[in-house]
């Protein structure tokens, strides 16, 4: 991949962990009434983690362990991934250790765990 397209996935990965890093209240004030399924964040950092792991061996993300959230999000059942990730994240204990993923990623990544949220799309997760 080029450099252009590497820093965009870049970007997106580092996004999308801010928001999987946030503390709960923070990520429901993003989604602020959206109605993001549970099924498509999943499929996001899923594809994204997949996506990490080619940017880790190129250089452009520093090492930091993505497979342990995809893995973790691989035990979710059917059940865990049904309905809005808003209530997802009040009843299911599995984002709360996906947050603490999140931040261990970003703290080795970025040297701090706290970053900006990305900016709410209007539909989905987006990644913008």
């Amino acid at each position: 991949m080029n450099d252009l397209g590497d820093a965009h996935l870049r970007s997106w990965t580092l996004r999308l962990m801010a928001l999987l890093s946030a503390d709960r209240q923070a990520q429901l004030a993003w989604l602020s009434g959206q109605e993001t399924e549970t099924k498509d964040v999943v499929e996001e950092v899923e594809l994204l983690c997949r996506v990490a792991e080619g940017l880790t061996e190129r250089g452009v993300l520093a090492p930091g362990d993505l497979r342990t959230i995809s893995r973790r999000l691989g035990t979710m059942d059917a059940v865990c991934r049904a309905g809005f990730w808003a209530d997802a994240l009040s009843t299911d204990p599995a984002w709360d250790d996906i947050r603490a993923l999140a931040r261990q990623f970003l703290v080795t990544s970025l040297g701090d765990w706290r970053q900006p949220l990305p900016r709410p799309a209007r539909t989905g997760m987006g990644n913008d």
